[in-house]
């Protein structure tokens, strides 16, 4: 039996008719399955050429080894981050890895306002009052996001947009970046500077950074020390980028007055899917679901129809092209 070209793992219902109408239009042989990819599951890959992966699945050393073994020659993610993927051991298998680098900018950027703005107006709090017939205001008091400095930690893409929408507010911006971008330097009220001092003067801090080893963990005790007391935190980037039993220390101390979480560290087996019947384990995220100054959605900051379309088509033109040729755009390049 000849093998078909690509098994889709962790498939999720808001875009299986996107995959489906491009996988038939560009004749993709396909089949895809609700798990995860891991150590576990990858056997189930032995009859496809290629694999394509979700944001938290687990492709680790053992996972690639039977992935390998299994005779699969590429693992496209179909996702911008690949810091779940073993890429030492990917080398040295001679796997190929792709991804998609950029697929809406503006749907991340906008969310993390979103969240901002919900959290610090408690719009979220306000909605279920209202469904209750409760029309008190009391609790409800926010603050002008105008005037307030807001420290914004990556200016990649994602957190460019942010800070242009936010200093169209009429914030103040402090920016940290290994590389600065001489746009955002003629931004007004707006400029580059030390980690110190962003953390010192910042009313509100967002982060944008890639999750890596200098990066995880960033928002340590350490680092909140140095933060102006009542500071609002917004993460849309990855949830390794807090330290979280720092960041509920923070909270009950008062130091941090808000945070707005898209992401959480330890995920994995937790967002993307229905546990409302079960109970939950992860005691550090249920003791954040307590307070009330914490706001946590479950990793939708890309899920725009926008987003949702470039995702899709990059990917499916990288499996197109390497079904064609064994060739992939070298920019989507992860490993190869």
């Amino acid at each position: 039996m000849s093998k078909k070209d690509v098994l889709v793992y962790d498939i999720h219902g808001f875009e299986k008719n996107v995959y489906q109408d491009l996988f038939e239009k560009f004749k993709i042989t396909y089949d895809w399955v609700e798990v995860k990819l891991n150590a576990k599951s990858a056997i189930l890959a032995k009859d496809y050429r290629s694999v394509c992966s979700f944001v938290n699945d687990k492709i680790d050393k053992n996972c690639l080894l039977e992935l390998k073994n299994n005779n699969v020659e590429l693992i496209a993610l179909r996702s911008a981050g690949f810091n779940h993927v073993d890429l030492k051991a990917a080398k040295e298998l001679e796997l190929t890895v792709c991804r998609v680098p950029g697929y809406s900018p503006n749907a991340i950027a906008e969310f993390s306002v979103a969240l901002l703005m919900t959290l610090n107006r408690k719009i979220h709090r306000a909605y279920h009052r209202v469904r209750e017939l409760n029309f008190s205001l009391d609790g409800l008091v926010g603050f002008d996001l105008n005037g307030k400095t807001v420290g914004v930690i990556g200016t990649g893409k994602i957190g460019k947009i942010f800070s242009q929408i936010v200093s169209a507010f009429g914030c103040h911006v402090l920016m940290y970046d290994l590389n600065e971008d001489p746009e955002l330097l003629r931004l007004k009220n707006s400029k580059y500077t030390t980690l110190e001092e962003l953390y010192k003067e910042s009313d509100i801090i967002s982060l944008h950074v890639p999750l890596n080893e200098k990066t995880f963990h960033m928002l340590n005790s350490n680092s909140i020390q140095k933060m102006k007391s009542g500071v609002y935190i917004i993460n849309t980037g990855r949830g390794g980028l807090i330290d979280t039993k720092a960041l509920i220390e923070g909270l009950k101390s008062k130091k941090i007055a808000g945070a707005a979480l898209d992401v959480y560290e330890e995920e994995e087996n937790i967002f993307f899917q229905d546990l409302s019947n079960q109970i939950l384990t992860d005691d550090l995220l249920a003791r954040l679901l307590t307070f009330p100054q914490v706001l946590i959605t479950s990793h939708q900051a890309f899920l725009t129809q926008e987003a949702l379309k470039n995702i899709s088509e990059t990917t499916v033109n990288s499996l197109l092209t390497w079904k064609q040729n064994k060739t992939i755009d070298s920019s989507r390049i992860v490993v190869g």
